[in-house]
């Protein structure tokens, strides 16, 4: 193929623990290489108790790092198009020159709680049911709220605050913006009247003005900067075309677009995602509802999450502690623990759990360990099935409130990689699990493709992914078992 013919995309996933990026061919939407870094996981910060903090400067950093490497092994100058996806919710503030005001307060940080809970109780019962569709709760615009009462310097020098993906669309392309997705994910959008919610601005006392211009997730949002393309070697009629947080956009990775269709990924933190047309409220906040990245004017598309904060964070955890070095051999040696005898394992370690409506009461722990029978994998092998008892017990949430939970679409990545947690999963859920060869910086790079005008709609974006596996339950007494004992236990922690 001559090199004017080729029509490249570059997908970037920012995420907690490491950025990834994607190189794409659009013309057969073969992966044509991907780079990860760091190598070693990000640092959350974690000043205060219940803090969490990173430096979207770092991120930047890591972005062109990522750039670098990609441009070492291939050449960029074919790359049509760019898109991102992102860590979901943090607040990022710039003052007038474009530079970063304090770290970063990302999604699992719990300062803000206290203040979306006051909100909760003194706006008006419509206002968050029907057109918020979420209590403030602990997301931006209660996190902002924080900032304006406990840094009111900081506050007053912020031109323009945003979500950690528009940060990095900034320094690519010089623009300020955010989406109406993003928007939603703030709780700072009216389902009602689809327009920013100013009641919310205004009884949290914020300034409309410092919220950047709104822009759909996909279209043009702007030329990549000359600097920047010279710089990771583009052509200088690069569009960054795409835009979403990371869990609509693992959703629209695995082509869930339509009423019905359920997504869901277990990296630092796990999710379930259903797709719907409605307008859906959960009065216990334990579930919420966010525009969905392909929601538009004459097509609602709204999406239901459930969201677990401890998940890989807590993998990630035990193998430090226990000095493991490959999650593939841990994976190996909790296939081979027959039975956990009792051993159970509680991840709500990471910020208050929104499943159970914020309850900071209940902690991560390890319940029932013998010293007499029990090693380091099992501890390996409890902590995948307490997440994955925990996804599982989302998923009852999900169908009390009356979504159909049959049929879920995973990437071959992250805790999904792993034996022991998928059947674990599947057997306690009860759902058909469908496994793609995709994630979620492969998923960016097909948005940005449709963004950009290259693709004209989902199904000409998507005719190359396939389904790798298929899973479905099976009767397993053990597993029933454990996962009642857990829930028991669970019971009288909550």
């Amino acid at each position: 193929m001559n090199l004017s013919e080729k029509k490249h995309s570059i997908g970037i996933d920012l995420g907690s623990s490491s950025i990834k990026m994607t190189l794409v061919n659009l013309i057969n939407g073969e992966t044509i290489d991907s780079v990860t870094y760091p190598q070693k996981e990000m640092k959350i910060q974690s000043p205060e108790k219940n803090w969490a903090e990173q430096d979207p400067e770092l991120w930047w950093k890591y972005v062109k790092e990522c750039f670098y490497f990609l441009n070492k092994r291939n050449h960029l100058n074919s790359v049509i198009s760019i898109g991102i996806s992102y860590q979901m919710h943090g607040l990022v503030a710039i003052d007038k020159n474009g530079d970063v005001l304090f770290p970063s307060i990302i999604w699992c940080d719990s300062r803000a709680l206290e203040i979306g809970n006051d909100a909760d109780k003194k706006l008006k019962k419509s206002l968050i049911s029907d057109q918020l569709l979420n209590s403030p709760g602990n997301f931006t615009a209660s996190k902002l709220k924080w900032v304006k009462e406990n840094n009111v310097d900081a506050y007053s020098s912020i031109y323009k605050f945003m979500l950690p993906g528009d940060y990095i669309a900034f320094k690519l392309t010089g623009n300020l913006s955010t989406t109406k997705s993003g928007l939603s994910e703030g709780i700072l959008w009216d389902f009602e009247n689809e327009k920013l919610c100013e009641e919310l601005i205004n009884y949290y006392g914020l300034d409309k003005n410092k919220v950047p211009d709104v822009v759909d997730s996909f279209g043009k949002h702007g030329k990549l900067l000359k600097e920047n393309c010279d710089d990771f070697c583009l052509n200088d009629n690069v569009f960054l075309s795409y835009r979403c947080g990371d869990q609509p956009n693992n959703a629209f990775s695995l082509n869930v677009l339509e009423p019905g269709e359920i997504a869901a990924t277990a990296g630092t933190s796990a999710v379930v995602y259903c797709v719907s047309n409605k307008k859906i409220y959960d009065q216990n906040n334990r579930i919420n509802t966010f525009l969905h990245c392909n929601n538009s004017s004459h097509k609602k598309r709204n999406g239901v999450l459930l969201c677990l904060n401890g998940s890989g964070i807590a993998y990630s955890w035990i193998r430090n502690i226990l000095g493991e070095v490959s999650y593939s051999d841990m994976d190996k040696k909790a296939e081979s623990i027959k039975s956990l005898d009792d051993l159970v394992f509680f991840p709500f370690g990471n910020g208050s759990e929104r499943m159970f409506s914020n309850n900071t009461n209940i902690k991560s722990m390890f319940h029932g360990i013998d010293f007499n029978r029990h090693n380091k994998y099992h501890l390996v092998k409890s902590v995948l099935e307490g997440i994955s008892f925990s996804l599982s017990y989302g998923i009852e949430l999900l169908r009390d409130m009356g979504i159909k939970v049959k049929t879920v679409k995973v990437g071959n990545q992250n805790l999904f990689k792993s034996k022991t947690f998928r059947k674990t999963f599947v057997n306690t859920s009860k759902v058909k699990l469908l496994v793609y060869e995709t994630d979620g910086s492969i998923g960016a790079a097909r948005g940005a493709g449709i963004g950009v005008g290259y693709y004209k709609n989902e199904k000409d974006a998507f005719q190359s992914l396939e389904c790798i596996d298929e899973l479905n339950p099976s009767d397993s007494k053990n597993l029933e078992e454990s996962y009642l004992n857990w829930k028991m236990i669970l019971n009288k922690l909550n």
